[in-house]
Order: structure tokens, then sequence, then C-alpha cells
């Protein structure tokens, strides 16, 4: 059967000359889109736009963003315009525009454009992926559960968790055993965020294949369809991604979670259970719309005006509270140390702040204790600058703008790659950016430097809600171990430390690993 000419093959032929001629169109049509509007570019190719390295797995997100940002920088202009395959990205590089973006025209930049289908994939409609409305009523909500007084009701919670943490040290001081550190880290924030937001004993730091543990680490594990589902995201349209039903969540760790969070909450209901954590005040939420300072989880006088949360809603931000809270801590512990352990003078520095704090709170981990460690600050802070967790931070614009100052317009729909890692290995804002100083982070330092060149939490409205309680185990989980050990770099570590190109998050290709030495 012939469709144009009298061959078959002919026609074969001429269908793919067509399709090729097409997809080449398409893409020079797409690639011309920065040139129309005046913004510089770079030099895009097909498929891969200016993300060649990044779609074929040989670098990851945030280093291709930071050479992005670089190229952009050399050349001597404020912002530019670069493409993720036929997706055109803004390119901000001077902070003023930054600041733009992220805070003082923040209404035409709310979304950060991420795919959800609460749905289909009803995980996915957490906090951080949450647009417009929806976003602000549930930042509303959840505001009251990061405050100060939050997080002094959750500490002893979190302070327990410590225990497991110097005994698996303590093995490792005794029989001189190098530690994968980023391991032992993730294993103490997962019982961390298990207990807090859960109220569970995960005992993952006993158990290393503990279910917590497991469907924790299962999220991050991105082989490469992962890796291909994630650029698909992020190029193909929402509309024909919902229309294919597509989902992020792997089903084993939805099927784990919404079942974890439905009992958790069943069990609570049924038997009036109050614990001092994150999930109780989800249930406030859930029963009667909005936290308030009390053990209960229903209204006595019926319900309130408030709009509660849903099962789903309630479920996709324990899940995200509990992602978001053991790997980005325990990452910036990791990274923290291995700094720390290759400056040893910055070590003591900080073990001597450790200690005269604890002796003035009778040795004790207190919520008070933590907050006068200003050095320890200074070294998350400087850790952060390094390694930010989340190196590149997206935005979509939800509104027509133009860029102040100038002509260019981006247009309703497009999105922003803000590369946080790029702005902070910039030697104009931090010399000698590859050198590991805490001292950048001093008051007088600080006020010295450009705002918005330091966004390991992002920044303006839709900063990191849980920054506050990320800080905090942190400095819970160094100040247990700089107090009790001495910590070196050990040979099964590879130094310089080269990023995993498949995972989002910041991470070093095979671990961290320190030798440990117990102190009297």
């Amino acid at each position: 059967m012939t469709l144009i000419t009298s061959s078959l093959v002919y026609d074969v032929i001429g269908l793919s000359v067509a399709a090729v001629v097409v997809f080449i169109t398409y893409f020079k049509w797409k690639f011309n889109y920065w040139n129309k509007i005046g913004l510089p570019t770079l030099n895009p190719t097909i498929p891969f736009g200016d993300t060649r390295g990044l779609m074929l797995g040989e670098t990851s997100f945030g280093e291709q963003f930071e050479k992005i940002y670089n190229t952009f920088k050399a050349k001597g202009v404020k912002h530019g315009g670069a493409y993720m395959g036929p997706r055109p990205f803004y390119i901000p590089v001077d902070p003023e525009i930054v600041k733009c973006i992220m805070q003082k025209d923040f209404s035409h930049f709310v979304n950060h454009g991420n795919y959800l289908d609460e749905e289909n994939d009803p995980l996915s409609g957490h906090l951080f992926a949450l647009e417009d409305a929806k976003w602000r009523n549930m930042r509303v909500k959840l505001t009251p559960t990061f405050t100060s007084g939050k997080m002094k009701m959750m500490f002893q919670t979190l302070a327990d968790c410590t225990v497991g943490l110097k005994d698996i040290m303590d093995e490792s001081a005794t029989n001189h055993l190098p530690v994968d550190i980023k391991d032992i880290l993730g294993r103490f924030t997962t019982d961390i965020i298990g207990s807090v937001a859960f109220g569970l004993e995960c005992n993952s730091l006993k158990d290393p294949d503990a279910q917590f543990r497991k469907y924790g680490k299962l999220v991050f594990d991105a082989g490469r369809w992962d890796r291909f589902k994630g650029l698909i995201s992020f190029t193909l349209p929402r509309g024909l991604l919902k229309l294919l039903k597509f989902k992020m969540t792997k089903p084993e760790v939805e099927k784990f979670f919404m079942k974890a969070v439905k009992d958790t909450v069943d069990y609570r209901e049924k038997n009036h259970i109050y614990r001092k954590d994150f999930m109780h005040l989800l249930l406030q939420l859930k029963n009667r719309g909005m936290v308030k300072d009390d053990e209960k989880i229903t209204d006595e006088h019926g319900t309130s005006d408030e709009k509660a949360l849903t099962m789903n809603e309630l479920s996709a931000q324990a899940f995200v509270f509990f992602l978001a809270g053991f790997e980005t801590s325990s990452t910036t512990m990791t990274f923290a140390l291995y700094e720390l352990a290759t400056n040893p003078d910055v070590q003591d520095k900080l073990r001597n702040e450790i200690n005269e704090v604890l002796a003035k709170h009778n040795d004790k981990v207190t919520y008070d204790g933590m907050m006068e460690m200003t050095y320890m600050e200074n070294v998350l802070n400087e850790t952060l600058r390094k390694y930010p967790p989340v190196p590149l931070l997206n935005r979509q614009c939800n509104k027509d703008y133009i860029i102040p100052n100038t002509n260019i317009l981006i247009e309703k729909g497009v999105h922003v790659g803000i590369s946080a890692l790029g702005l902070h290995n910039d030697p104009e804002y931090y010399p000698n950016p590859k050198v590991f100083d805490p001292d950048r982070f001093s008051e007088e330092n600080k006020k010295s430097r450009p705002a918005f060149t330091w966004l390991p939490f992002g920044e303006g409205p839709r900063a990191c809600i849980g920054l506050r309680f990320g800080m905090l185990q942190s400095k819970v989980g160094l100040t247990t171990l700089l107090k009790n050990y001495k910590i070196k770099v050990s040979n099964r570590t590879k130094v310089p430390l080269t990023m995993e190109k498949n995972s989002f998050i910041t991470t070093a290709e095979g671990g961290i690993w320190l030798d440990v030495e117990k102190l009297n």
C-alpha cells in the first residue's frame, strides 16, 4: 500500500525527510525566541538547546546552570536567555534582577513551574509545587507550624535522636573503621523527621534497612529513567503530561507514604493521641482548619469556618516535610564535616564554641544553647554557600513582566533559572570562592555584600518554610559529633570531590568517608 508515490520505499523516505525538516524547523523557530526579544543568548544546538551536558548525563542541573551563569557573567551582561531543549529559560545574573524576581515583583513569579497533578499523583500536591491561590492558602496555614515557639515544642523529640548517633560513632571510633557520614546522617535525620513528622520510631540508626529509610532513599535514588522523567517534566507541555497521566512519584513510594500517613492519622484520631510534633499540627489543620496552641485536634463546638486540609493534602505536606527535612539537612551536615575535617583549625574553633555554650547549659543540648552558637551558624552558612543542597532555583512567570530599566519582556509561562551555585561561587561576591571561610558570614562581611547573593533557602515569600527547623537539626547533629569526636577525612573519600550527575540535590560521588577519634 502506498500513500504518495507508487513506491512504499519512496513514501517512507519522503515522510522521514519531511519529519526531519519539520523537526529542525521547529527547533530553529524556538531557538530564535530570545533573539527576537533582544536578549543576549548562547549557541543552542538541536535538540539539546544549551543543556547538552545535562541531557546526556554528563553534568548535573546545578553545574549546567552554573556554567550558563558564568558564560553570561564573562560576557559582562546582567541577564541572558538559554534553552533547555526547546524550552526558553530566562537567566538573571545581576543580584538586583534576582531580587526583583524573588521579592520586589514576586507577584509576577509566584510559581516554581514544577509539574504537579493532585488527582493522579497526590503526593505531588505539596507546598513546594503548589501554585497561585492554592499555594498562598497552604503557606498561610502551614506558617504557624514553623515558628520559634513550635521549634521549641519539638526540640526535645529532636534531641532524643542523638543517642543512636553517638552509639554508631562510638563503635566506629572503637574499631577504627571509617564511616560513610552521609549515610549515617541520613539515618539520623530520618529518625528525627520520622519522629517529628509522623510520631514514629523509625530506628534507622539501628537498622539501616528500616522502612522509612528505605523509601526515603528511594525517592532520591535517581536512575536514568528518573532523570529522563525529570527532564520531560520541565520540557513537555503540562497539558500533555496530564493527558498522559504522567507521575513523578514512584508507585511504591506513594503506596508506602500514603499508608503511613493514613495509619498515623487514624490511630491518633481514634485514641486522641497528643504529641509535640508536626503531625499534631497537621491534624489540627485537617480537623479544625487552623493551628492552635492546645493539645486538641478537634473543636468541641463544631467545625471552624477555615477550610480544612483533605487527607491527600495532609499526606502531601507530611511527605515533602519528610523528604526536605532528612535529605537537605543530612547533605549540609555531611559537607560541613568534610570541610571541618580538611580545616582542623576551623574544627577546633567550632568545638571550643560548642563546649563553652554547653557549659552554660549544664552540658545539655538545649534550644537556647543552639541559638547562641554564632560561629556554628557561620560554618553552616559557608557550607551552604559552597554546597547549596538545591543549586538551581526555578520560577515561572505568571503574568507578563518587563525587566526594570530595560525593554525586555518576560512573557507569561516563561521559566526562570536562578543559579544559586553560580552566585555562591562568583568571585565578585566571594573572593577565592573555593576556599572554606566561615568568617565570610560575620555580621560585618555580610553587610558588605549585595543582597540575594546567598540563596540556599531561596528568598522572598517563597523562601523555604522549614529553614529554621533544618538549621536547628543541623546544629544539634554537629554539636553531638564535634563535642565527642575529632574527625579526619578517610583515604576512602575521593578527593577532590566531584558531584553526582543524576542527583538534583548536591551529592558527592562515592560518598564522604571520615575517620573518627573519640575525645576524652
